[in-house]
């Protein structure tokens, strides 16, 4: 894939490393974990979101459970 040098080279061009230190990454996964969470959100494949997969899981976990418990 990349070299390790390579690789060290892009991370040491990234500003703020006395001042923050590793934590001068935060602001990229931040954005990066809130565009995955807008994509989970509105972007739809074939006809459902994630959440309505989600939603609909659980539902019918619930469901069986019910089932079981009568």
């Amino acid at each position: 894939m990349f070299p390790k040098a390579q690789v060290r080279r892009i991370l040491q061009r990234v500003p703020g490393k006395r001042r923050f230190g590793i934590y001068r990454f935060l602001p990229f996964f931040f954005v990066l974990g809130g565009t995955m969470e807008w994509i989970m959100i509105n972007i739809r494949v074939g006809q459902e979101t994630f959440y309505d997969v989600y939603r609909r899981k659980a539902s019918e976990r619930q469901y069986q459970r019910r089932l079981e418990d009568e």
